[in-house]
């Protein structure tokens, strides 16, 4: 897929196209002023056989999640929210991945997994000019699957928490939801539930009231609440009135925090990715071959572990156990000695560095169009095992930002190794 990826420029974003699928000059007019790098100029070509191992990694994640002792050992030392369980599963879960030279790396999970309905945006916006690729574009019946696809999966959420209604209000709660970056996905998300007949509503979980036993957002009471916050244990201030009604079952919240526990800590790499862990836990042989295979190795960092980390810090990625959003996320070649020290006053993993994918683009950089390579992440949605959809994040620097010309999102178009492209 290398040459692919370096050479074909015979597809990608049509920026009529994007209008279009928007759908809304002021949506539009929004994600052109607010995200203005959040669709990538190309896509990204990956073989089958690399999805389809993709795939097999998730599972055998979510088979070794499933059992009793890792669960037991993962929930010991969370927050004490979660130990809660409601019986939903957690919406859009996101298993992060780098490939290159045929080597491909599970990164990290993460449990509130933004982008989706970008994503089916992208979708609908993209062209081609030769028929070999033509032939790969994600069609516009693929982005309508995805988008029932998540309304089936909230309400599967609704119906896995033990609700016998139906779902009817949604609230998609973040703080100073008008003020983030994604800001714009949040009312797609909106749009899309009510083309659903549901009623939705974007609000700060400062809005929030719990009456008789109820949550409300302002005067609209809610059943679901899509959660978007990256307080993950519903510890701060702000998020009292929406813990209360989480632990009273007020409300059904997905991603919640029992889910962050069990997949989002970094912490639970070290255990993918070593072998004498799982058997301890009782995995089967072959998936954990696969998880030894596609896991980089990853350690917590310890004081007593300094002296040899830093020294072989080149070869190490260092991580928050709880981060997100690659912050406060390190190279180990990049490090200060001042940056150090905050990494072992801290709670850090060390995770064995595995390199990004490269995807050429030609895009507008200073009023001139140029070549230039951007690296690439492989995001997986997921739900209940099963993967929704596969995007790609390019971006330059050390992590994915959505400030590069000509990154941000992309297709993933799935390819065998006889595919060919003309080149532009």
């Amino acid at each position: 897929m290398d040459g692919l990826n370096q050479s074909c420029f015979c597809t990608g974003l049509d920026d009529a196209g994007l209008t279009q699928a928007l759908a809304s000059p002021d949506l539009d007019a929004l994600v052109r002023e607010r995200c203005p790098h959040a669709f990538a100029a190309r896509p990204v070509f990956v073989e089958g056989a690399q999805l389809d191992r993709m795939a097999a990694v998730v599972r055998a994640v979510e088979a070794v999640v499933a059992l009793p002792a890792f669960r037991e050992q993962a929930l010991a030392g969370a927050a004490p929210t979660a130990r809660h369980a409601q019986g939903a599963r957690g919406a859009f879960f996101g298993y992060d991945f780098h490939l290159a030279d045929g080597r491909l790396g599970l990164i990290e999970i993460n449990t509130n997994a933004g982008g989706a309905m970008l994503n089916a945006v992208a979708a609908r916006a993209q062209r081609g000019c030769c028929e070999a690729v033509s032939r790969l574009l994600p069609a516009s019946v693929c982005a309508d699957a995805l988008e029932r696809d998540i309304v089936a999966m909230f309400r599967r959420e609704w119906a896995l928490a033990g609700r016998r209604t139906s779902l009817q209000r949604v609230a998609i709660v973040d703080m100073d939801p008008a003020a983030q970056y994604l800001y714009p996905e949040f009312l797609l998300f909106q749009r899309l539930f009510e083309q659903h007949g549901l009623q939705a509503v974007v609000c700060d979980p400062r809005e929030l009231q719990l009456k008789a036993g109820r949550l409300w957002a302002g005067d609209v009471p809610v059943d679901l609440v899509y959660n978007r916050l990256t307080d993950f244990y519903l510890q701060a201030d702000e998020s009292r009135v929406l813990r209360e009604a989480y632990l009273q079952d007020a409300v059904v919240l997905t991603p919640h925090p029992q889910a962050h526990a069990l997949y989002a800590d970094k912490r639970h790499l070290a255990v993918f990715s070593d072998d004498a862990c799982l058997a301890a836990l009782g995995v089967p042989t072959q998936q954990r071959e696969l998880l030894a295979h596609t896991v980089p190795r990853t350690r917590p960092v310890r004081a007593e572990d300094a002296a040899t980390l830093w020294q072989e810090r080149r070869h190490w990625f260092f991580k928050p156990a709880d981060g997100f959003g690659s912050r406060a996320a390190y190279r180990g070649d990049k490090l200060t000695r001042r940056v150090w020290e905050e990494i072992l006053a801290g709670h850090y993993v060390a995770q064995e560095l595995v390199m990004p994918g490269e995807r050429v683009v030609d895009a507008m950089v200073d009023g001139t169009t140029a070549l230039q390579p951007l690296k690439y992440d492989l995001r997986n949605y997921v739900y209940e095992g099963r993967v929704q959809w596969v995007a790609a994040r390019l971006y330059q620097g050390q992590t994915t930002n959505f400030r590069t010309p000509g990154g941000g999102f992309a297709p993933v178009y799935r390819v065998g190794s006889t595919e060919a492209c003309v080149e532009r």
